[in-house]
């Protein structure tokens, strides 16, 4: 059965018409002739899977940081001058949360051994790859995205750990790029840049806050502080509130380095009960006034032997210069872009949090729900489609969304889906705990027409189709007592109609009778008013829902213009 929404369409090119009707998940056919045309249809799933649509694969660009360039992925807290508003942050520092973004760092480089050092303030953390890291091909979309989203996920997951009182109101998220830096003195300046921002900004938000609760306001305290320098500040935070600055706590003032270093630890207890004890490469936390200093660097060999040498102490340091380091592609004006996430390792995520094999529907409703998340939080984001472990984003052609900056769309809608993942877990898991935090890589692929963008959505429903079906026969023969091996002996070669027979010979399975969330896939959307009735009954215009739909033919396109506003 193929799919669509509150649409009636009629083929009557000769005496032996074709009526179709759709309704709410299936639709019926009334004539023999129907039929074989369905089954045709399957048929040819594959075949243009592989010709038919398999050309928009040639859209998506390679975007390898090149050896022997340092990487850096930097990652931001989007919107978080509101976050900690509305969670009640102590200003202009809270211990708490930034002892929480210190502990999801530290989680990032438990998780990612490529990465040797962090540094982190306030709401922003750098991570640097070792120079020989092949980590992802060295992809940058990749790598910003998934330190985005496993820094995200562990955020939500520790939430409670480190605000038990405290309920996390919505799913944060975070933005990131990749720095390529040329030299191990880029790298350098670009550490001393970060420390010295941490420096500055703590300064004034030290001074702005202390105004503030004295009884200053906004703009009053805007203008005392206008055009003051370091010392000037210095002396209004003595003078007027007693404060020192320089007795203020180290981590507020010189933000957080974390790296890898050998610790000795005991890893077991012999016979007699003496301690064993092995060196084991762990993340440890250090404050230090000048993380680019050369004395610091050079007195760390995990450091300079996986990053290099530091030959000389930082005079002046030009943003700019350092700047021009970013890693950054500028998606084309005037094009759809689909952002496109997949889980990380979510064949060992679905085994060891047991998911039904081979769908389980409690999980893709999941991912349905954080996709209607996506779209109520992006207003550009006008389509979305999932199947399985992964979900493509379709931003309208005219979208200005972060200036078309391909690491900040990817790595924010990357990030956001993964926290509201983790945040709605219990939601649709109760009684199943989150044993470890998921995470999504990312891409973002131009498509310059229409009909192209169609193609790929097409060619998305066509893989779920094929994969649904393969995976269907390969979980019942393994559920019946063949081993994995055997099964994919068993199905090599078998076309389409051949594993239809499988299923309904050996297991009484009629393949197209399968809930069509799992042949389907998900289509996300908003409504209009002309379907309010037809489609949801009471739902308003505007509405994000989720259907399961034929997207391939264009019939479904053609009855929902408003979704792509196409001319």
């Amino acid at each position: 059965m193929i799919n669509s929404v509150g649409v009636v369409r009629k083929e009557a090119e000769n005496c032996n018409c074709l009526q179709v009707f759709f309704v709410s998940g299936s639709f019926k056919v009334d004539s023999v002739e129907a039929k074989k045309k369905e089954e045709n249809f399957r048929e040819t799933l594959r075949d243009m899977a592989n010709s038919k649509y398999e050309y928009v694969k040639s859209f998506e660009l390679e975007d390898e940081v090149m050896l022997p360039n340092l990487m850096v992925v930097r990652i931001d807290g989007r919107d978080f001058s509101r976050f900690p508003q509305v969670h009640e942050f102590e200003k202009p520092n809270d211990e708490t949360a930034l002892n929480l973004m210190n502990s999801c760092s530290a989680a990032v480089l438990e998780e990612f051994p490529d990465i040797i050092f962090a540094y982190g303030y306030s709401d922003e953390y750098s991570f640097v790859f070792k120079k020989t890291s092949r980590f992802y091909q060295r992809r940058a979309s990749k790598i910003l995205s998934l330190v985005a989203s496993f820094f995200a996920a562990v955020y939500v997951t520790k939430w409670k750990e480190f605000f038990p009182q405290r309920k996390l109101l919505y799913a944060p998220s975070f933005s990131s790029k990749v720095v390529s830096c040329a030299s191990a003195e880029v790298l350098q300046a670009y550490l001393a840049w970060r420390q010295q921002d941490c420096h500055a900004n703590n300064q004034y938000d030290t001074c702005f806050w202390m105004l503030v609760k004295s009884g200053k306001s906004v703009s009053e305290t805007q203008e005392i502080l206008k055009d003051t320098q370091k010392q000037q500040k210095n002396e209004l935070l003595f003078q007027k509130f007693g404060i020192n600055y320089k007795t203020l706590p180290e981590l507020f003032r010189q933000g957080s380095c974390l790296f890898k270093k050998k610790v000795e630890e005991t890893v077991k207890h012999d016979e007699n009960g003496n301690p064993v004890k092995r060196l084991r490469r762990k993340a440890v936390f250090v404050h230090s006034e000048n993380i680019a200093g050369r004395s610091f660097w050079n007195e760390q060999p995990s450091l300079y032997n996986d990053l290099g040498h530091f030959t000389k102490d930082i005079g002046k340091i030009e943003p700019d210069f350092i700047r021009s380091f970013q890693f950054e592609n500028k998606l084309l004006p005037l094009t759809w872009v689909v952002v496109r996430i997949d889980g990380c390792h979510f064949h060992r995520f679905s085994d060891v949090h047991e998911f039904e094999k081979p769908n389980d529907e409690q999980a893709l409703k999941l991912m349905n729900s954080c996709a209607v998340a996506v779209l109520e939080e992006f207003e550009d984001i006008h389509f979305a489609y999932g199947v399985s472990d992964e979900y493509s984003f379709v931003l309208k052609k005219e979208s200005e969304l972060y200036k078309r900056q391909s690491s900040k769309i990817i790595s924010a809608v990357a990030s956001f889906f993964t926290s509201t993942y983790v945040l709605q877990w219990g939601e649709f898991f109760p009684h199943k705990e989150l044993k470890y935090p998921p995470s999504f890589d990312g891409r973002a692929v131009c498509y310059p027409t229409y009909n192209i963008l169609l193609d790929y959505l097409a060619w998305r429903q066509v893989d779920c189709h094929i994969n649904n079906q393969y995976n269907t026969c390969f979980w019942m023969l393994v559920k019946s007592g063949k081993n994995k091996t055997q099964s994919q002996d068993y199905l090599k070669g078998t076309q389409t109609r051949e594993k239809n027979e499988l299923l309904s010979r050996q297991f009484g399975i009629e393949y197209n009778s399968l809930p069509v969330i799992f042949r389907m896939g998900s289509s996300v959307f908003r409504l209009k008013e002309a379907e309010n009735g037809v489609v949801s009954g009471k739902k308003l215009e505007g509405e994000v829902v989720v259907d399961h739909c034929n997207i391939i033919e264009r019939c479904f396109w053609e009855e929902h213009l408003h979704i792509l506003s196409y001319s």
